[in-house]
Order: C-alpha cells, then sequence, then structure tokens
C-alpha cells in the first residue's frame, strides 16, 4: 500500500479531491493542473507521514465501534480524553485508523 492511499481516504484526502473536481468543472483549473497539484500533496503527505514522531498522547474514552479490514485497524471512541505533555482536551467522536508502517514500504 502507498503511504498517500492512506490520506486519500480521510477526510482531507476527500475534500481535496472533491475541491479538485469542483475547481477543473468551473473552468478554475485545468485537469493538468489538478494532477500536479495532487502528486505536489502526495509527495507532501508521504513525506509528513514518514517523518518520526516523538510526542506522545494518551487517548481515554468509550469504544463505540472497531474493524480489522485488509491489514488496518479501524477505531471509533466517542466522549475520548487525548492528553498530551502539555494539554488535554475532550472530544465527542474520535476516529483513529492504524495499520503497520512495515506494510507501506511494500
Amino acid at each position: 500500500m502507498v503511504t498517500f492511499e492512506l490520506y486519500r481516504m480521510s477526510t482531507i484526502g476527500i475534500f481535496l479531491m472533491e475541491a479538485l473536481d469542483q475547481m477543473v468543472d468551473d473552468g478554475m483549473l485545468r485537469p493538468k493542473d489538478a494532477i500536479q497539484v495532487l502528486a505536489q500533496f502526495d509527495k507532501s503527505m508521504t513525506e509528513a507521514l514518514e517523518t518520526p514522531v516523538k510526542s506522545k498522547v494518551s487517548i481515554k474514552g468509550h469504544l463505540h465501534n472497531y474493524r480489522f479490514c485488509d491489514n488496518v485497524w479501524t477505531f471509533i471512541l466517542k466522549d475520548a480524553l487525548i492528553k498530551s505533555e502539555d494539554r488535554q482536551e475532550t472530544v465527542s467522536i474520535v476516529k483513529i485508523v492504524a495499520c503497520d508502517s512495515k506494510l507501506l514500504k511494500q
């Protein structure tokens, strides 16, 4: 699995593709330019996702749903408390998508 396939199924990926499609439909952007924007964003997201993260967070909440499909875990938590070293926040819904990073290099 290529790294950008992960973000393309996320909210940011879906809205990016919808925005580019709308701009092409409205004549604000040529299809060729939309493809170049998407390719650059794919590159940026791949670099960002491959950057090691040293901060730690803890998440506690009520497990609403979980699934394991195609080596990808998806967890939906409700009323979750997210704590980092310097702050904490309570959110109504959290979606966590996780996969084995070794699969990304194949």
